[in-house]
């Protein structure tokens, strides 16, 4: 500590008597992600000066990531704005012209399936056959209806029985396997096919919750999370838009990049040791010695807060959390970081010179027919393409070219971002030509990919409530330390937004925004005097 610089710049404010010190409150936000960027407008709109963002990496966004080649723009990160009616993201594209360029297929209503646009999915077994139309439409029906049965757990209160293990994963399994081994109408050629297609949904299902398996996400809270009305939509110019709408507010002086913290020393716990070590050092100005807070940074630099906002990764939370909290955090808190999921779903993004699909075809998903009586989605690491659960094709090709977007989630997600990009796309070009029977389709001409589980900033995708967990948890993770009930300290010094911390809307772009809204709304509130 004594080898450290500890920051003291922070001047006295006469406006303040709500703190020992005659000055603002100093907030330190972690994070330049959607929640720490909407949580550092909200506090200066409502009128704090003393506002500082520390961001690890050299850019703002977080898990939002848009990257541009030639005219086209690919999201690595968040692609969708789920949900038109009250979502602030959508607000702030509309009210920014950001949609006007987006088309029909891109304004999905009622439930998507990652991509969703006019055509129509081409479901296709690894034995180079396409499944008759009508018996995918059959399928899909039966899964749908039985996806709506997951939602009735939590919605209707349903009681979980034992052997479903209270996994979306294995019930859904079990219950769509009976229905299809019981339909008298079908031969046993077609139940095979529908039998393999239930661990292809399941695979696309695992994309979305962002989970190594369905399996894993818990059946009694799968309803919690609450969709908002309105259709979904993409943006064209980019979903970085929204971050840059977010930062125009936002000073430049406010935003520290490359800035990692390496921990965050709170309730005081920090004070007499300063005490000790720099009573005679001129550069701490006495008002910093008692601070509630200090956030040690990986440069060695001490920054004094009176409230740090934390919006980093569950993922992050997981790994970390024994190390970047001083004292550590309760019990309690540590329980619901280790009972949330958080896992990693990647893009594959493939550009070819011409499309070998047809012009119908919006999609080709993998069905893999030997594993229509498979119980586990895991495979050994020399077959972690068999996670791959479809390619989407971009659309309208006038503005993407000719491209198409792969998805794959879990274990297998990060064993392809170890991966280089030649493995990749040469891994994945053998499984095209398999399954469409065409040897002829060429090697793409570019490969652009994420790997958001070995990103150490990031650790995974977005949350999702895990077998074990429910949404006492995220509420558990919400809350601000100290708690009060137990400290006559200040209260509220370590705050925590991200998707993760909303109940509701945990692993969306709005429910980052909002929790972040959310906590800079609770000391609004709690200095309303000193604003005024």
């Amino acid at each position: 500590m004594q080898s450290c610089e500890i920051s003291g710049d922070s001047t006295d404010d006469p406006l303040s008597s709500g703190l020992r010190r005659k000055r603002q409150p100093r907030i330190v936000v972690i994070g330049a992600g959607l929640a720490g960027l909407s949580a550092a407008k909200a506090l200066l709109e409502g009128g704090f000066t003393d506002v500082t963002i520390l961001e690890a990496t050299d850019r703002i966004g977080g898990r939002v990531q848009s990257v541009k080649l030639g005219h086209a723009t690919f999201e690595l990160g968040a692609t969708w704005i789920h949900g038109s009616h009250g979502n602030p993201v959508y607000h702030l594209a509309e009210d920014n012209g950001l949609l006007e360029e987006t088309t029909d297929g891109e304004r999905s209503v009622g439930r998507i399936s990652l991509y969703s646009k006019n055509g129509v999915a081409y479901h296709l077994t690894n034995n180079g056959q396409r499944i008759p139309k009508d018996v995918v439409e059959e399928f899909s029906d039966l899964y749908n209806e039985v996806y709506n049965l997951t939602q009735e757990f939590f919605q209707r209160g349903k009681p979980v029985n034992a052997e479903s293990q209270n996994s979306v994963g294995v019930f859904t399994r079990d219950v769509v396997r009976k229905r299809v081994k019981a339909d008298p109408d079908d031969t046993e050629a077609v139940k095979r096919l529908k039998l393999a297609m239930i661990q292809q949904y399941l695979k696309v299902e695992s994309c979305e919750s962002s989970s190594h398996s369905m399996d894993e996400v818990s059946l009694s809270e799968f309803g919690e999370w609450t969709e908002i009305p309105g259709a979904h939509h993409i943006i064209p110019c980019g979903f970085i838009k929204i971050v840059e709408i977010l930062a125009r507010s936002i000073p430049e002086s406010v935003i520290q990049l490359r800035k990692p913290v390496k921990c965050i020393h709170w309730n005081q716990s920090v004070s007499k040791e300063i005490e000790r070590v720099a009573d005679h050092n001129s550069d701490l100005p006495e008002e910093d010695k008692g601070s509630d807070v200090f956030i040690e940074c990986e440069d060695c630099e001490f920054i004094p807060a009176d409230h740090v906002i934390v919006t980093v990764s569950l993922g992050v939370l997981k790994k970390r959390h024994e190390s970047l909290f001083h004292p550590r955090l309760p019990e309690e808190k540590v329980m619901a970081i280790e009972k949330l999921g958080i896992n990693t779903t990647d893009k594959i993004f493939l550009e070819f010179e011409e499309p070998f699909w047809s012009s119908e075809c919006n999609s080709i998903q993998f069905v893999w027919e030997d594993e229509a009586e498979s119980e586990s989605l895991t495979y050994p690491e020399d077959l972690w393409y068999k996670k791959i659960c479809s390619f989407d094709v971009l659309y309208p090709p006038e503005r993407y070219g000719h491209v198409l977007s792969g998805w794959i989630c879990g274990e297998e997600a990060l064993i392809m971002e170890k991966c280089d990009d030649e493995t990749v796309a040469e891994t994945c070009t053998e499984m095209l030509r398999k399954f469409t029977g065409n040897p002829n389709i060429p090697k793409p001409r570019r490969i652009l990919r994420s790997s958001w589980g070995s990103n150490p900033n990031f650790r995974g995708s977005y949350s999702y409530t895990q077998v074990g967990s429910s949404g006492a948890d995220v509420e558990k993770l919400a809350k601000p330390l100290p708690y009060a009930e137990s400290s006559k300290t200040t209260p509220m010094q370590v705050m925590f937004s991200g998707e993760a911390t909303h109940r509701k809307y945990y692993s969306t772009t709005h429910g980052a925004v909002l929790s972040g809204q959310r906590e800079a709304a609770h000391l609004i509130e709690m200095y309303q005097d000193l604003l005024q």
